[in-house]
C-alpha cells in the first residue's frame, strides 16, 4: 500500500495564489506565515492541496511505514483545516481559548482565522509539532 499524498516539489506559492476565494486566501498565507514561524521548516507541498512543515517517520504495527508532515493545512472549500498531528487531547485548556472551530481526529477547521485567537493557535500548532518531533526521536 501506498499513500498518494507524498511531499512534493509543487510551488506553495501557485498553489496558494490558485485560491479563488481573496479572504480564504489572504488566511492562507497568514497560516503559512504563522506555520513556518513557529516550526522554523520550509513550507513543502503534500500532494496536490496540503502544505505540510518538517517531517516524521512512522511504522505500524501491520508493518506499514511512511513518512508524514509534522503539521499542515489545507485551504478547503468549506474551511481551512489544519493538521493538528498529536491530536487534541492533551490541549482542552487551549482549545478553551480558541475561538469557533471543529475538530476531527487531527484536523482542526476554522471558517476563518478571526474566529480564533491567534496567540493559541501558534501555542497549539507549536506543542503539537514539538510533541510529534520529540515522539519521532
Amino acid at each position: 500500500m501506498s499513500l498518494k499524498t507524498t511531499r512534493n516539489e509543487k510551488s506553495v506559492t501557485a498553489f496558494l495564489d490558485s485560491i479563488e476565494n481573496e479572504k480564504k486566501r489572504t488566511d492562507s498565507y497568514a497560516i503559512l506565515h504563522l506555520m513556518e514561524e513557529v516550526t522554523g521548516e520550509k513550507p513543502f507541498m503534500w500532494g496536490d492541496s496540503i502544505i505540510g512543515f518538517g517531517s516524521y517517520r512512522y511504522q505500524y504495527a501491520s508493518g506499514h511505514k511512511g513518512e508524514w508532515f509534522l503539521t499542515g493545512f489545507s485551504p478547503r472549500k468549506q474551511n481551512l483545516t489544519l493538521y493538528i498531528m498529536s491530536g487534541f487531547s492533551e490541549y482542552d485548556d487551549l482549545l478553551s481559548k480558541l475561538g469557533k472551530y471543529k475538530t476531527g481526529k487531527s484536523c482542526l477547521y476554522i471558517n476563518k482565522l478571526e474566529d480564533v485567537d491567534l496567540e493559541t493557535l501558534k501555542r497549539l500548532v507549536q506543542l503539537s509539532a514539538e510533541h510529534m518531533a520529540e515522539s519521532n526521536s
